[in-house]
């Protein structure tokens, strides 16, 4: 387990460099620049400020230099918000998206793979076709309507939620927005989760167990469950993509000060070092959670860890 680890940590700093690279590159030689949306600067001026961020120097100097500061932690100042560098605005945001990420990923995973579970062991019932039809819908409705919809029935008409806002994070304002990230992850897992355990239940060595006399809960649980759960695990690795790039939306239907804003105005301001900030930290969340997932594929599977 330990070569396995140690191979799957080998790839993650190359992979981050790749990405790093190709955003910096596409960033750089996209047309436009972060002042030029001010119209009233002189060319002398702008030249200037050109000059105090660096942007007059060759590309390759600028991009040596980038990967210096971030191998020290600094993600440089903010073109745009320049009372604050970019480190200070990723600290202020992360918290908050990372809470909303990882509430919504648990909650996908605690109602997705039971409901799957569930709809594999009454196949043909009324829970399975509630789970199934549940699911086609969870899949369907993207998130920018989830998220009004929700904000509708639960705070503008039953006034059990709030609407919107932070407030620290407590539960209250904290519910609807990860429901809505959640619900496409966990139909997607019902729907894995369901499909894998129909095909495991009826694998050779389960009739197997079962022949021998053991209690359905037993095979379930040791012979069915742990191969069901292979797809499950491999699909955690876009599950995760899939809540970090959707936190984007979902913070701003329901206003959260999270590091989608940031994201999302520096790409309208052309603020280079708040963009590839926020790209160097979903990154880097995305490829643990990555990591993670490989390692529980590999705890699952004996064969993927000595292959």
């Amino acid at each position: 387990m330990l070569s396995y680890i140690l191979r799957r940590l080998a790839g993650l700093l190359p992979t981050l460099i790749i990405i790093v690279t190709v955003s910096f590159l596409i960033l750089r030689l996209a047309p436009g620049g972060p002042f030029d949306q001010e119209q009233t600067l002189s060319p002398a001026v702008r030249a200037n400020l050109e000059r105090l961020y660096g942007l007059d120097r060759p590309l390759a100097v600028q991009y040596l230099g980038y990967l210096r500061a971030l191998a020290h932690g600094d993600f440089g100042p903010s073109l745009r918000s320049r009372d604050f560098s970019v480190g200070e605005l990723i600290r202020q945001g992360v918290p908050v998206s990372a809470t909303l990420g990882l509430s919504a990923l648990a909650l996908a995973l605690l109602c997705g793979i039971p409901a799957g579970i569930g709809a594999a062991l009454w196949r043909g019932r009324a829970a399975d076709w509630l789970v199934s039809a549940s699911s086609a819908l969870g899949l369907a409705l993207p998130s920018f309507v989830v998220g009004p919809l929700l904000v509708l029935i639960f705070a503008l008409t039953l006034h059990w939620l709030p609407a919107g806002g932070w407030e620290g994070g407590s539960l209250r304002y904290l519910l609807l927005p990860a429901v809505t990230l959640a619900l496409p992850v966990a139909a997607a897992l019902a729907r894995l989760t369901r499909a894998s355990l129909l095909e495991s239940l009826r694998a050779p060595y389960v009739r197997s167990a079962r022949a021998r006399g053991l209690g359905s809960a037993r095979v379930l649980l040791r012979h069915a469950l742990p191969p069901a759960l292979l797809p499950v695990v491999s699909y955690l690795g876009p599950a995760v993509a899939f809540v970090i790039t959707g936190s984007l939306v979902v913070e701003t239907v329901f206003g959260l000060p999270g590091t989608g804003r940031y994201l999302v105005q520096g790409a309208i301001d052309r603020d280079y070092p708040l963009v590839m900030g926020m790209i160097v930290v979903y990154a880097v969340l995305t490829l643990l959670l990555n990591f993670l997932a490989d390692l529980a594929y590999g705890w699952l599977d004996p064969g993927v860890r000595h292959g």
